[in-house]
């Protein structure tokens, strides 16, 4: 009985946890939308570059700890990923490209994989 209220609940954290990875993704993508519209140093690409600078520092803590429980040449491709992300959004900031395409594109493509496109919320970082 209690074995099965255990499993129940670490479900539901695991799917907590996606939820809100999904809508990190969804407010990541919408600001980095706005900052393409707006252009390069705007208030919206300020935005939206710290954003997804939040993001990523956040996902590669969590990718690097030890009770991270995926597997090990998934964790290395969104380390990689992330450290791409991480330089792109400082290219991007330090003037050396103008194009918000390509994290918009990663950033969707990572949204896709954590699924439920149904459920699509804005979640702003605080």
């Amino acid at each position: 009985m209690y074995e099965s209220t255990y499993i129940a609940m670490l479900e539901d954290t695991t799917e907590q946890i996606r939820d809100n990875e999904r809508r990190a993704f969804d407010t990541a993508i919408s600001k980095l939308r706005l900052a393409q519209q707006a252009g390069r140093g705007t208030r919206e690409s300020v935005d939206a570059l710290l954003f997804v600078n939040r993001l990523w520092t956040i996902l590669l803590e969590d990718l690097a700890d030890q009770g991270n429980g995926l597997p090990d040449s998934l964790k290395a491709s969104l380390i990689s990923i992330g450290i791409w992300m991480l330089r792109r959004a400082e290219d991007i900031r330090q003037g050396r490209v103008d194009d918000f395409s390509a994290l918009i594109e990663v950033s969707e493509t990572i949204r896709k994989g954590l699924g439920r496109p149904e459920h699509v919320h804005s979640f702003e970082a605080r």
